[in-house]
């Protein structure tokens, strides 16, 4: 596929879009004939890395994937907003049931996931969707968005394959450190799309044609009304490949019946290595003060080096830059005893005017060392957002049948998330399936040693990857 060269960022790829509501689009995902053979789904023998057969698609006679959708600047500035707005939404109504736990998922898989299901949705039960989920964009130009959301995402990989000595500029001095060696972690960020569809079932082509052309899901034969075990694990396997082995048993036991018609899922996995990485040697324990006030010893690391960094209201932000040098994981440290009504009082402008105040600054940054796993059903969250049609006996996914779509509703939304943060980088990994049945220099320090929000996100294209809050110490660390 070819780009314009004087503007390499695709559909949703808006360069400051998120602060200025400016936005730029040049491309689309390309066609399904263009696809790379080599892709991690691909199989051999019309099978892929599971061994169930591949669902054969017919060419797109309905669809031109590689139409560049004409959206106007203001409404992708708009859907951009949107997706900020979905995060903070879900990270509310996530809390609510888990107040005092920390908490770490993908606002990026599950809205995927649910953009492939909202294909197939019609009627009040697709305006439902729409609404929860933030959809500014009409329905063509939305999934076109998506797909050149996912292509921009490979050429992450392709620019951070090499990644040089992770420091960037010397700690102290501004220099290079001697050892440019090249680092080990890298940088990776894949996500992979499936539909698994019940070998005796009338899916609609035109729906399995959307799916492939704008997020390369294939289409995999299970025999879900013969044999759901076997596509549980098979489904499983799938996801667990493509999450490095972070992401295992996303379908728990007896989750997929008989009944179960398709199962449409996301995967997304990231590894990278800090921009400037800490010395393992500056990391040391010390008390981490958990919401509930009580304090827990845990592995602090730091560094002193320059980052985008702003004060508000006693409440900070620092950005920490991947090595890639277009993705990076914000930190917010509300003011301390207030860290409860931030995270409720936290708005898409809220964020946008604290991002917008960071200037670079030298820090002396405190950040402890942490991993998360979180593992939940979205049906309840997603109904309290508005989508509630989509479960019940009125859903109409008329879209995804060839024929009458009674009985279509969504049976569950599984998401399971996994995230490290250590001195070298960050692996996160995260899987969702939606299972259908019938400036100046100035020295400043922030010690993030109680209760935090942190998100890991595209700057380019302002995507939130990852969203986490962590606010209980005890449990951070084995």
């Amino acid at each position: 596929m070819e780009f314009d060269s004087r503007d390499r960022r695709t559909v949703l790829a808006l360069s400051g879009a998120f602060l200025a509501g400016l936005a730029g689009c040049a491309g689309s995902g390309p066609t399904a004939t263009e696809r790379d053979p080599d892709r991690p789904d691909a199989g051999e023998d019309g099978e892929d890395g599971t061994g169930f057969e591949e669902y054969a698609i017919p060419e797109f006679p309905a669809i031109d994937p590689v139409t560049d959708p004409d959206v106007d600047p203001a409404l992708l500035g708009d859907q951009v907003r949107g997706n900020v707005a979905f995060s903070l939404a879900l990270l509310e109504r996530l809390r609510d049931d888990s107040s005092d736990e920390n908490l770490f998922f993908s606002p990026y898989s599950v809205s995927v996931a649910l953009a492939m299901t909202y294909a197939g949705a019609r009627g009040e039960t697709a305006a439902e969707m729409a609404d929860s989920l933030r959809y500014e964009l009409e329905r063509e130009d939305l999934h076109a968005a998506f797909g050149a959301l996912e292509t921009e995402f490979e050429r992450r990989n392709e620019d951070g394959a090499e990644v040089d000595d992770p420091f960037g500029v010397g700690p102290d001095d501004g220099e290079s450190p001697e050892d440019d060696e090249e680092d080990d972690l890298g940088f990776r960020l894949s996500s992979a799309n499936s539909v698994w569809v019940d070998a005796d079932y009338p899916v609609d082509e035109n729906y399995l044609q959307l799916l492939e052309a704008y997020y390369e899901t294939g289409g995999r034969l299970a025999d879900f009304s013969g044999n759901p075990e076997d596509a549980r694990r098979a489904i499983n396997a799938w996801v667990e490949e493509r999450t490095n082995d972070r992401i295992e048993d996303l379908l728990p036991a007896d989750s997929v019946t008989r009944s179960t018609r398709l199962v449409l899922t996301n995967a997304v996995y990231f590894l990278a290595a800090w921009e400037r990485e800490f010395d393992p040697a500056d990391t040391e324990p010390a008390p981490f003060t958990s919401l509930d006030g009580s304090q827990t010893e845990v592995d602090l690391m730091h560094q002193a080096a320059r980052f985008p960094y702003a004060e508000i209201d006693g409440h900070q932000i620092v950005e920490l830059p991947y090595a890639n040098g277009d993705t990076s994981m914000v930190v917010v440290l509300p003011a301390e005893g207030e860290f409860e009504a931030f995270e409720s009082d936290l708005t898409v402008d809220r964020l946008a005017t604290m991002l917008e105040a960071t200037a670079t600054k030298r820090v002396d940054l405190t950040l402890p060392k942490f991993g998360i796993e979180s593992k939940f059903s979205l049906v309840e969250v997603m109904a309290e957002l508005g989508m509630e049609r989509a479960f019940g006996g009125g859903a109409d996914f008329s879209g995804m049948v060839d024929g009458d779509g009674d009985g279509l509703a969504i049976d569950d939304i599984v998401h399971q998330s996994v995230v490290e943060v250590d001195e070298e980088g960050t692996e996160a990994a995260a899987a969702t399936a939606v299972m259908v049945p019938t400036s100046a220099v100035e020295r400043v320090e922030l010690t993030v040693d109680r209760p935090f929000l942190f998100y890991v996100r595209d700057r380019p294209t302002e995507t939130p990857l990852f969203v986490g809050r962590v606010v209980d110490g005890t449990t951070l660390q084995d």
